[in-house]
């Protein structure tokens, strides 16, 4: 018997891809779900749109710029509107929240998160920064403080659903599927002249613009590994990564004695969001249904590791571990943001991702200042290497 009371939900990044997704969800379940706090960085139209539908207890505007225009369309309604990246970590500790779904993008995400596992919220956790930065400390401080985290992420999510009902059988390692992005195949030298635009084309997900870019480069995948070593308690080597062009088998888990679950669907984030929400109940939705007949083959190949070296880099971060997987994430958040902007080449993020990982300071047991600290080196020695 599944508990009939619903669940009060803070969705941090409301108007992102995630966020979005999370609130058609919502609107599907009303019987299940509320919505406590809504957070946007800066697209405050649409945040005050969604406080207005969904009349959040709290909304919090991260960029300051706009906390007049969003005060004053929602404080008539009785919603209170806090401002500032700091408010986050505050709101997170309300005692009228159940859930705190992390749909910030980077290392942004980390606090909030952190003080909401302090406060022992649940997490729904679609920020994979999180645990790629200071996963250790996540994971310990979610272990003392009773605090369950439901993966997002179509991949974690697919491992999760696999081995649900099989906690007690030790997993012997887990495939974690790659679609191989846009530019799945080809060489170096086709990949020095690439664009933004053909990068953010990805081929069967519809994603924000930084986790697109990451899917191009294979760090996306890169990140999905480590995150996947401590949400599940595994050895690095226990994580194998294959591409899998079609996108409809989300991953695999293999069990000791070689039987192999794997969950499979159309690509559609709705369906994890809906998942790490609702678990352990699965609710009806009315998202589009997956038909073998549609499909009659699937495809799958090692990733290319030595084209697209991300990969390789974030293998080479974990199996070092301390600071160095927050070095790999620091740089890159800012490589990929350079590359937007024109700034930098495809190929030439990987290169100052790597240059960061020899050049910044290895910590070996890192605290918390210690990340921050790390975060803060890196991005600096990331833009000089660009300059």
């Amino acid at each position: 018997m599944f508990n009939t009371e619903k669940k009060h939900i803070a969705i941090l990044g409301a108007t992102g891809s995630i966020g979005t997704q999370a609130l058609e969800v919502i609107r599907e379940h009303r019987d299940k779900f509320e919505v406590e706090i809504l957070s946007a960085q800066n697209n405050a139209d649409l945040l005050i749109e969604q406080s207005k539908e969904f009349k959040p207890n709290v909304v919090v505007i991260g960029n300051e710029a706009h906390y007049e225009k969003v005060f004053n369309a929602l404080d008539p309604l009785s919603i209170k509107v806090y401002q500032g990246e700091g408010a986050l970590s505050s709101v997170v500790q309300m005692d009228s929240v159940d859930i705190v779904l992390t749909a910030l993008v980077g290392y942004v995400g980390l606090a909030p998160t952190i003080k909401a596992i302090e406060a022992g919220k649940h997490i729904a956790l679609a920020n994979k920064e999180t645990l790629v930065v200071a996963g250790q400390l996540v994971t310990k401080l979610a272990r003392e403080n009773g605090v369950n985290i439901y993966p997002v992420d179509s991949e974690h999510s697919a491992i999760f659903q696999c081995i649900v009902g099989e906690f007690h059988n030790p997993i012997e390692k887990i495939v974690l599927t790659a679609s191989g992005g846009p530019f799945r195949g080809k060489g170096r030298e086709f990949l020095k002249s690439v664009t933004k635009e053909q990068a953010l084309k990805h081929p069967n997900w519809e994603m924000g613009a930084k986790i697109t870019i990451d899917s191009a480069t294979l760090m996306n995948k890169g990140l999905e590994v480590i995150e996947a070593k401590w949400l599940f308690g595994l050895e690095i080597d226990q994580v194998e990564v294959i591409v899998h062009p079609q996108s409809i088998i989300h991953s695999m888990v293999q069990f000791e004695d070689g039987s192999i679950k794997a969950q499979l669907g159309l690509p559609d984030m709705r369906i994890p969001i809906q998942f790490a929400l609702s678990y352990p109940e699965r609710l009806q939705s009315s998202f589009p249904r997956f038909n073998f007949a549609d499909y009659p083959s699937l495809e799958f190949e090692k990733p290319d590791q030595n084209t697209f070296k991300n990969l390789k880099l974030a293998y080479e971060a974990i199996n070092k571990g301390g600071n160095m997987p927050c070095i790999l994430n620091a740089a890159n958040e800012v490589v990929v943001s350079q590359f937007l902007k024109d700034k930098v080449g495809f190929l030439e993020m990987s290169d100052i991702v790597e240059k960061c990982m020899m050049k910044i300071n290895h910590v070996t047991t890192p605290t918390f200042e210690d990340y921050v600290n790390t975060d803060k080196e890196t991005r600096i020695k990331a833009l000089e290497f660009i300059s």
